[in-house]
């Protein structure tokens, strides 16, 4: 089966993908939702030169769904139809357990063409985190609920050590109710890690994120 992946550039969405590679699927794309107010990706902030590099490094078409709220789920079905259009015949997504979550994607999918899949759906969300950090991704913490965690977590790469001060905090470590966001810079699919340098903390109204961009060595080369 040739897919395109639903990339958010976090974690979970990493893992999808290296399974369904593991399970003999094809990639062909990933498809990122990009907020063309602000210049970067959604929910995780990643601006287009550092997308750009990361398809670049997962040999990867980069197909950037750039919207705004009020038309992002009708953009985000003309990504998938522009997949479906390079060969695709499934989007897969890195949702775990939130129904909702699932319906969207499936009725995106159903709007588009294409079948839907979830390769980490309904497993034991600690599991799925403790398994990416042993199959040696890095992932770096890139944005915080500020009510659940301290400013010192963002930059940090994802760790077992991390995890453990995750759960003193009292969250669900996996962030999959939003309590952290990861960018993945490394890792088993990338042909080489990411150069990234780190910026400035940003205040939100409920977050904190710390500004990730491709280093500028990186740019000169």
């Amino acid at each position: 089966m040739k897919f395109a992946a639903s990339y958010s550039c976090g974690k979970d969405s990493a893992l999808a993908l290296y399974r369904a590679i593991q399970s003999g699927h094809t990639p062909i794309a990933i498809v990122v939702s990009y907020n063309k107010n602000a210049n970067r990706s959604w929910f995780h902030g990643v601006d287009s030169q550092l997308l750009n590099a990361i398809a670049a490094s997962l040999n990867l078409k980069l197909i950037l769904c750039e919207s705004e709220p009020k038309n992002y789920n009708d953009k985000f079905e003309e990504a998938l139809k522009k997949a479906k259009a390079y060969g695709a015949e499934a989007c897969i997504f890195g949702d775990i357990d939130i129904e909702n979550h699932r319906h969207w994607d499936e009725d995106r999918c159903q709007q588009a063409g294409l079948s839907c899949h979830l390769p980490l759906w309904q497993q034991n969300r600690e599991d799925l985190t403790q398994e990416f950090i042993q199959l040696g991704f890095t992932a770096l913490v890139k944005c915080i609920d500020k009510e659940k965690l301290p400013a010192t977590v963002l930059g940090k790469p994802l760790t077992i050590q991390l995890i453990d001060e995750f759960r003193q905090y009292g969250i669900d470590v996996c962030g999959e109710n939003g309590e952290y966001h990861t960018l993945v810079v490394d890792g088993p699919l990338f042909s080489k890690p990411i150069a990234y340098q780190i910026g400035k903390i940003i205040e939100f109204p409920h977050q904190k994120a710390i500004d990730l961009s491709i280093s500028s060595t990186a740019l000169h080369k």
